[in-house]
C-alpha cells in the first residue's frame, strides 16, 4: 500500500515537540514540508528536532530511502497549506484554539486534503464542530518522538468520506506509520487511556512514599516495558496463563481485580508537596543530562530495540520491515537487468544509513558492519544479474573469499554507498570489487570472489547460460572502466592509479 502513495506537500501548523517530530517524518521521507508557527524560537528548535531525526529515523531502514524534501517555515498558515496534500495541526490542546486555527485553515487549504489533528484528547466530533469542511477533519494523533514511532491512532466519525479515510491511512502507511483505525471515538483515544491509569497509580505510589520516579523508571523498563514492546498486554498474559492459555489466566488472577490494589477510581491532589517530590526525584534521576542529550539516548535505545524487533519481524519491528519492503520496491522500480545496469558506470550496489545500534561507543561503525555492508551489496549484485531471469534450481553463488581494505571510518548517521566493479567471471568463478563510500569519503575497499554450485551437487557448477552471458557483459563493460579509471572510483582504488 505505501509504494503507491506519491509523495507530496505536508503542511504542519505548530512546530513543538509534536509538530517538529511530524515534519521530521515527512521530510525524511521525501515530503516537501511547510511549517508554521508564531514562536520566534521555532527555527531553532526545529533544527534540533531534525538534527536529532536525521540520526536515528534512517538507521531503521535497510532499503534507500527517498532524498530528503526540502523544508521551510513560513509566516502565515495561509502560505503553509497553500497546495497542501496534508495538514498535520500541532498546537495546544484548547478547542476554540483548534476550531479558530481550522477556520483560518480551510479558508486557503485545498478541498482534497487530508486536515489531521495530533491531539491526544479530543473527540473529531468536537473538532469538527464550526468547521467549513467537517469532513475533512480526523484524529491522526502520533507518539513522541513522531520521527520513530510507528503507532498514529486514526479517529474518525460518519462525517469522514470513506476515501479520505482510506487515503489517510496509505498516506501514514507510506511514512512508515502503523495507523490504528479506532472502531469509534472517545476522550483519549485509547492509548493514552491506558497510560493515563499507569500515570495515576505511580502518582499515588510516589505520594504514599512507596517509590520514587526512578524506582517505578526501573519497574517499567527492566520488567513489563519489555513484555509490552513486543507482545503487548493481552498476548503477554495469555503467556502467563501457562498452556491453558488466557482462561486459565483470568480465572486464576481475576479475582484480584476485587483486592484494593490500585487506586484508579481516585486521584491524588497535585499540591506543592507532591510536585516538589516528583521534582526534585526527577532531577536526581535523569538531571547529569540535557533535555537533548536524554532524546539522543532516547533515539538510540528506540532505535537499537526496533532493529532487534524488525530482525525478527515482530512487533513494531513489523511495521519496519514491511515499509522496508515498499521503500526496495518504489527504489528498484525497473524489473529488467537491462533497465537495472548501466554499463558506462559502476554498478550502485548499496544505499543506506549508519543506524545507531551499529556505532561504538565513540559513534564509529563497528568493525563487523564493514563486512555486513560489502556483503549486502554482493547480495544486491546478484539480485541484478538474476532480474527478470529464470534460475536452475539449486544454483546458487557462494562466497569463496572475501579481503577487505580499510581506509577510513564512519560514524553513525552516515549516507553509505558501495560502486561495484565486475573483475571477472569464467566457468564458475565471480570475482567482484567493492568501494564503500560515506559520503564522498571512500573508507574501505573489498574483494569478493564467489562460486557457483550446480543444482544437485554442492560442486562448481557454470552459471546458466543467461547469467552467464550477462556476467560477460559486466565483466567487458567493467574492463574498460578500470582501464580508464572509474567515473565514480579514485583510481587508486581500481589498481590503474
Amino acid at each position: 500500500m505505501s509504494a503507491a502513495v506519491e509523495r507530496g506537500r505536508a503542511a504542519i501548523i505548530g512546530g513543538g515537540v509534536i509538530g517538529g517530530g511530524w515534519a521530521a517524518r515527512f521530510a525524511l521521507m521525501g515530503w516537501e514540508v511547510a511549517l508554521f508557527d508564531p514562536d520566534p524560537e521555532a527555527p531553532r528548535k526545529l533544527a534540533e528536532v531534525f538534527a536529532n531525526a536525521r540520526l536515528a529515523l534512517p538507521g531503521l531502514a535497510d532499503a534507500p530511502l527517498p532524498p530528503e524534501g526540502r523544508v521551510e517555515i513560513v509566516p502565515t498558515i495561509s502560505e503553509a497549506v497553500h497546495g497542501a496534500d496534508w495538514i498535520q495541526e500541532s498546537v495546544p490542546e484548547r478547542l476554540e484554539l483548534k476550531r479558530k486555527v481550522y477556520q483560518q485553515i480551510q479558508a486557503h487549504a485545498p478541498e482534497a486534503a487530508v486536515l489531521a489533528s495530533s491531539t491526544s484528547g479530543f473527540k473529531p466530533s468536537e473538532l469538527q464542530g464550526c468547521a467549513t469542511w467537517p469532513g475533512q477533519i480526523i484524529v491522526a494523533h502520533p507518539f513522541n518522538p513522531v520521527y520513530l514511532l510507528p503507532l498514529v491512532e486514526l479517529v474518525t466519525t460518519d462525517a469522514n468520506d470513506p476515501a479520505l479515510v482510506e487515503k489517510a491511512k496509505a498516506v501514514l502507511a507510506s511514512i512508515g506509520m502503523h495507523p490504528l483505525h479506532l472502531r469509534r471515538e472517545i476522550d483519549a483515544h485509547i492509548a493514552d487511556r491506558l497510560l493515563e491509569a499507569v500515570w495515576r497509580e505511580a502518582l499515588w505510589l510516589i505520594k504514599d512514599g512507596i517509590a520514587t520516579t526512578a524506582e517505578i523508571d526501573d519497574a517499567i523498563r527492566m520488567g513489563f516495558g519489555l513484555r509490552w514492546a513486543q507482545m503487548g498486554l493481552f498476548e503477554t498474559y495469555r503467556i502467563a496463563g501457562g498452556e491453558a492459555g488466557m482462561r486459565h489466566f483470568l480465572a486464576q488472577f481475576g479475582p484480584a481485580l476485587e483486592w484494593p490494589w490500585t487506586k484508579l477510581m481516585d486521584v491524588p491532589e497535585l499540591d506543592e508537596a507532591l510536585v516538589e517530590a516528583i521534582a526534585s526525584q526527577s532531577d536526581a534521576q535523569s538531571g547529569a543530562h540535557s533535555i537533548r542529550e536524554l532524546e539522543r539516548i532516547r533515539d538510540t535505545n528506540l532505535v537499537t530495540i526496533l532493529r532487534g524487533l524488525k530482525a525478527r519481524g515482530w512487533g513494531a519491528g513489523e511495521v519496519l520491515a514491511r515499509h522496508d519492503a515498499a521503500l526496495s520496491e518504489a527504489s528498484s522500480l525497473p524489473r529488467r537487468f537491462d533497465d537495472l545496469v548501466d554499463l558506462a558506470r559502476p554498478i550502485r550496489s548499496l544505499e543506506r544509513v549508519v543506524p545507531a545500534d551499529w556505532a561504538e561507543a565513540d559513534g564509529r561503525m563497528s568493525e563487523e558492519r564493514y563486512s555486513h555492508v560489502l556483503g549486502d551489496a554482493t547480495r544486491r549484485v546478484l539480485q541484478i544479474i538474476a532480474s527478470d531471469c529464470e534460475h536452475t534450481p539449486g544454483g546458487s553463488f557462494v562466497t569463496a573469499e572475501i579481503r577487505i581494505r580499510h581506509l577510513g571510518q564512519a560514524q553513525a548517521g552516515d549516507r553509505l554507498h558501495v560502486e561495484t566493479l565486475v573483475n571477472s567471471g569464467e566457468g564458475a568463478q565471480l570475482r567482484l570489487f567493492h568501494a564503500l563510500f560515506a559520503g564522498e569519503r571512500l573508507i574501505a575497499t573489498a574483494e569478493h570472489a564467489l562460486s557457483h554450485l550446480g543444482g544437485e551437487t554442492p560442486a562448481p557448477t557454470p552459471p546458466p547460460e543467461t547469467l552467464a552471458a550477462r556476467i560477460a557483459a559486466l565483466v567487458a563493460a567493467h574492463a574498460s572502466l578500470l582501464r580508464g579509471g572509474a567515473a565514480s572510483l579514485p583510481a587508486e582504488t581500481t589498481g590503474e592509479g
